[in-house]
């Protein structure tokens, strides 16, 4: 059944329980209030910026943005933008296009406005909902975005160019509208990382977004007794459809505003929240927090705490193991997918494998996966190829752009550009991404496998290997190293460190910077190789 039915079930079922709450612990010295169902309540003891939402609001609130779209002029299939930072209104306003008929467009809140017009017409967006810290990019470019029939703001202090989303939805019926949805209607596009250059558009279909409410909730044992946090960009089918979990089960879960370590703790310890999405730099910094001094665990309630899971990006065994030491009662899971495959979930290691952590996993709930050589045929057990997954959440195409689709589905088959291999259990390991595998003097070095290593150094807190070009061997790895704050490591002692690894998997290059990442917490490379891949460096290259 399309997801729509969920939200309408659990509004019926469970209309009068919270579902959803909002924190914002930075904001807890400008403001004491709480908001309940967007009432006012003073005198909060708690001093905290905290908004909650039960079923049936959010139920009424999705009607009537879907009322009010149907009465603007959105019809089924049309497309609609949303461009919000995470916030009480997100899911509403995602629902709301979804029950009108349309097809929801998130956007990544780190665009730029030429990024933004560029999603909006590639996708042929006709209206877009968005919020109060993006009127500068929007000011400037709502006038080139012709297609766009109308801008709607969502906050306080509304632009000149948009009309208010609060009071026109206000005077829109709460019930849900006579639109009929199934499950092969086209239901989002979300945006591939853009990781190398402009962003390809993913058309997912409702089956799709059901599929991943079942798989997330079978892989995790969810249940109605459940908290979620999610932190995440709900723009990203990471964060969404780990939530879409919740909205199968009917449970609760979290919005939260921040990624300190005492804003984590502090939530899961005062909501009791049982499950935690976390992205790798984020735990990196609460096991930091931790072994620092900087937080204690005894201040903090955290035994409903039951389950950690980490995804987007490869996970160091290292740090899993570090993990263990301080919450050794967690279950683990780690979750692999694209925003191709509807997000996480295609790859789960499962909480009974925790034996086999640096594993991506073994294939999800409902999903098939194979490892294949160029040319398309299955490799034997042990050997690298190109991972690709089969299932319910594969995407119908990258909208408008028939190439592209071609190459990457065959058959039915998602080939992921990820290269991996499979050992004698089954369990399948990522080694790196195709496209960032460097090959040195006829060699293939895959960088993740120099990077997990690198990780297990005490002093260093994320690592990122790249390829530098070299007349000689073609390429060369070279590792820029952030180290943990307080720490004073030299190149040698890198150099020396990286002796225990095969000598054509050594860095040539040791370069101290920060490591840059994504939202979804992958190593952004190509800004990396655009800032290190020059001539002078490469000529300061070692022959260690």
């Amino acid at each position: 059944m399309p997801i729509t039915e969920l939200l309408s079930r659990n509004a019926e079922l469970y209309g009068q329980e919270i579902c959803l709450k909002e924190i914002n612990l930075d904001l807890q010295d400008k403001h004491n209030v709480i908001w309940r169902e967007y009432e006012l309540i003073e005198n909060n003891p708690a001093g905290e910026y905290r908004r909650e939402m039960t079923w049936r609001v959010f139920d009424e609130k999705a009607n009537r943005f879907a009322n009010l779209l149907i009465k603007r002029g959105i019809k089924k299939g049309d497309k609609v933008a949303i461009l919000l930072m995470n916030c009480l209104e997100w899911l509403p306003i995602y629902f709301g296009i979804l029950k009108a008929g349309a097809i929801a467009v998130p956007l990544n809140f780190r665009y730029t406005a030429e990024e933004i017009k560029y999603c909006l017409e590639l996708s042929d967006a006709i209206a877009l909902v968005f919020g109060p810290e993006f009127i500068g990019r929007l000011e400037s470019i709502y006038d080139q975005i012709t297609q766009i029939k109308f801008l709607l703001y969502a906050g306080e202090g509304r632009p000149s160019f948009a009309e208010s989303y609060d009071r026109l939805t206000a005077n829109c019926s709460s019930e849900a509208p006579n639109v009929e949805i199934t499950d092969e209607d086209d239901a989002a596009i979300y945006f591939s990382s853009g990781t190398t250059g402009f962003p390809k558009a993913i058309l997912h279909s409702h089956g799709a977004l059901m599929s991943a409410c079942i798989t997330e909730a079978k892989h995790h044992g969810q249940t109605r007794e459940d908290n979620f946090l999610c932190i995440p960009p709900l723009y990203h089918t990471g964060a969404k459809m780990h939530w879409f979990g919740s909205l199968l089960t009917g449970s609760k879960a979290v919005i939260l505003r921040g990624i300190k370590p005492d804003w984590i703790l502090r939530t899961v310890s005062e909501e009791k929240i049982t499950i935690v999405w976390l992205l790798v730099p984020w735990a990196q910094d609460i096991l930091d927090a931790i072994e620092s001094g900087e937080v204690k665990l005894e201040d903090y309630e955290l035994s409903q705490w039951r389950l950690m899971h980490i995804g987007a990006q490869p996970v160091p065994p290292s740090l899993i193991h570090r993990w263990k030491k301080h919450f050794p009662h967690h279950q683990y899971d780690t979750n692999y997918g694209l925003s191709e495959s509807t997000g996480p979930g295609c790859v789960h290691l499962g909480v009974e494998n925790i034996h086999k952590v640096g594993a991506i996993g073994i294939p999800g709930y409902n999903w098939e996966v194979k490892i294949v050589d160029d040319k398309g045929e299955v490799v034997p057990q042990g050997e690298v190829g190109e991972l690709c997954v089969k299932g319910p959440g594969v995407m119908k195409c990258y909208y408008k752009d028939p190439k592209a689709t071609e190459a990457v589905l065959k058959d039915g088959w998602l080939l992921t550009g990820d290269m991996a291999r499979m050992d004698e259990d089954g369990f399948i390991y990522l080694v790196d991404r195709k496209k960032d595998v460097i090959i040195s003097g006829g060699e293939n070095i895959y960088p993740v496998q120099i990077e997990d290593f690198l990780r297990t150094h005490d002093s260093i807190k994320d690592a990122a290997v790249i390829g530098l070009p070299d007349p000689r061997l073609g390429e060369i790895a070279a590792a820029i190293i952030e180290l943990k704050p307080g720490h004073n490591v030299s190149k040698e002692d890198i150099f020396e460190f990286c002796r225990a690894l095969p000598r054509y998997k050594r860095p040539r290059e040791i370069i101290f910077d920060n490591v840059p990442r994504n939202p979804t917490g992958k190593i952004e490379k190509p800004k990396l190789r655009e800032k290190y891949g020059v001539t002078s460096l490469v000529a300061k290259q070692t022959t260690r």
